[in-house]
């Protein structure tokens, strides 16, 4: 009898505990950079924001609703390519250790010409330590709706639900959807009507057979996807995390009909205006999530995190000039801040003095935090305010963001920033780059006249934010300080280099 007294009170002890876990929504949004919003994230010298000509062709109130009720960032860096943030996310590592250090193809290996056999084209896998899986060992439902893009086709990481997720809606091996329209299954049927093969053939978003054929767009559909599995959560009295990772922005730029009126007088092209209401839906979708949280009533006790996954690829101008992300130089792909720096935004759904795990993790409303941070600080920082603790085996990159979410400064943190990229081909190909503090160097191993013919560049990024003057032969003694933080940066994260065409030999960086 007491053995079973104890087993209830255990079982008890467990509900009581996962029910007073916090709710998680992680919303990533895809090639959304940080000047593609309303909403203003880059500072002037005082840290205050400052608006640009891009905040006011963009339409995010929602966004700016969020940053009113939390925090968001100036200096949030994330990779330059999709699949290596996605995996930062779900691990904690920068992508030199993970090493998928590119977008993954789903079916064929895309290491590029020079690129490392090494590197991990087959992604996540079945019993890697993710953030998801965490989750599940502290009583979480975990929900993955929209995009994966964790591992080829062929392999078990396709599917979310082996990586950790309880729920999946339209994630899979794909980066980019078919189509974005209800009436064209979102990529299940060609574009074309004379028969032709579609040029996005196997890229149809699954598991939303139920809005086939339908006037609905895809932003629309996932968001009453996730609405839906979080009522379930609700109503299961669990606590859950939701990976809500939107396939817009990314091409194709289809127009979403609901606001193309809105940009029919903007004066910018047609691909920008569609460009534009991808956003603005992706906008409507983070409205309609916190109002959801409001009529469930768990506002107050979900912490929400947005975010894109690397730099912008707005159809605006030279891939490395100040156009997309202006004034930031670059976009997704280049070795510029334009293609690193994303919007990030966190906060409570609804503030509540009185919560329990609001005191745990507080967040600063209406604030901007000007340090530098990146993607993988948010796994050590939700596995720390649930109580849990990856493997010490698993090498973790990322550090807690919690002093940095009361919008104080957190002097223990070192403002470093590795981006490694030995692949071609895209907006720049095999190069490195490594930020410390105001500086930061870029490392091109095969120089080309995107380098200017050299292997290095060098900028001063607070008297230079918009990398305008290369440093690198004027400050020769900065240069070498910086390549030798890059190379031991690279050593310790046991990275893969390219290699030469010619003899196969790997190819390191060298110091001038």
């Amino acid at each position: 009898m007491k053995s079973l007294t104890l087993f209830l009170f255990l079982g008890l002890s467990g509900l009581l505990s996962a029910a007073s876990q916090p709710n998680v929504i992680l919303m990533l949004v895809d090639d959304m950079g940080v000047m593609d919003t309303s909403l203003p994230f880059l500072t002037d010298a005082a840290g205050k924001a400052k608006r640009y000509p891009l905040n006011d062709f963009y339409r995010t109130p929602n966004m700016e609703r969020l940053a009113a009720r939390g925090i968001r960032f100036s200096n949030f860096c994330a990779m330059s390519v999709c699949s290596p943030t996605r995996i930062s996310i779900m691990t904690g590592q920068n992508a030199a250790r993970h090493r998928t250090t590119n977008w993954i193809n789903p079916d064929s290996n895309n290491a590029g010409p020079q690129g490392p056999a090494e590197w991990n084209w087959q992604g996540l896998k079945k019993g890697d330590v993710t953030l998801p899986s965490l989750m599940q060992g502290k009583g979480y439902r975990t929900i993955h709706v929209g995009k994966g893009h964790f591992a080829p086709r062929a392999f078990d990481g396709a599917n979310p639900q082996n990586i950790g997720f309880d729920v999946n809606v339209g994630g899979g091996s794909i980066g980019a959807p078919g189509s974005y329209y209800g009436t064209k299954n979102f990529g299940g049927l060609p574009d074309s009507e004379k028969g032709k093969k579609s040029k996005r053939a196997g890229s149809a978003v699954l598991g939303l057979e139920k809005y086939h054929g339908r006037d609905i767009f895809l932003t629309e559909a996932l968001t009453l996807e996730a609405k839906s599995h979080l009522s379930d959560a609700v109503k299961a009295d669990k606590p859950f995390f939701l990976y809500f990772a939107q396939y817009a922005v990314h091409s194709p730029h289809q127009s979403d009909p609901r606001f193309a009126a809105n940009y029919a007088n903007s004066g910018q092209p047609q691909q920008a205006q569609n460009f534009a209401t991808l956003v603005e839906g992706m906008d409507k979708s983070l409205g309609d999530m916190l109002d959801h949280l409001d009529a469930l009533g768990v506002a107050d006790n979900t912490l929400v995190f947005f975010l894109g996954d690397n730099g912008s690829d707005a159809p605006l101008g030279n891939e490395h000039a100040v156009a997309c992300a202006a004034p930031l130089r670059g976009k997704k792909g280049s070795h510029y801040e334009g293609g690193m720096r994303v919007p990030f935004i966190a906060a409570w759904a609804k503030s509540e003095a009185g919560n329990a795990n609001q005191k745990r993790l507080p967040i600063a409303a209406g604030a901007i935090q000007t340090q530098q941070a990146a993607v993988h600080d948010m796994f050590p920082t939700l596995l720390s305010l649930i109580g849990a603790d990856a493997p010490a085996a698993h090498s973790v990159d990322g550090k807690k963001l919690d002093l940095l979410l009361t919008a104080k400064p957190d002097a223990s943190r070192q403002e470093t920033f590795l981006m490694h990229y030995p692949h071609a081909p895209h907006r720049t190909d095999y190069w490195t780059s490594y930020r410390e503090g105001e500086w930061k160097v870029i490392y091109h191993y095969f120089p080309t006249e995107v380098s200017a013919g050299s292997h290095y560049q060098l900028f001063h990024l607070k008297a230079d934010p918009f990398e305008q003057t290369d440093l690198a032969a004027s400050k020769p003694d900065e240069l070498k300080r910086l390549m030798q933080g890059l190379i031991t940066e690279l050593d310790a994260h046991k990275a893969v280099y390219p290699k030469d065409l010619k003899s196969g030999a790997v190819v390191k960086p060298q110091l001038p």
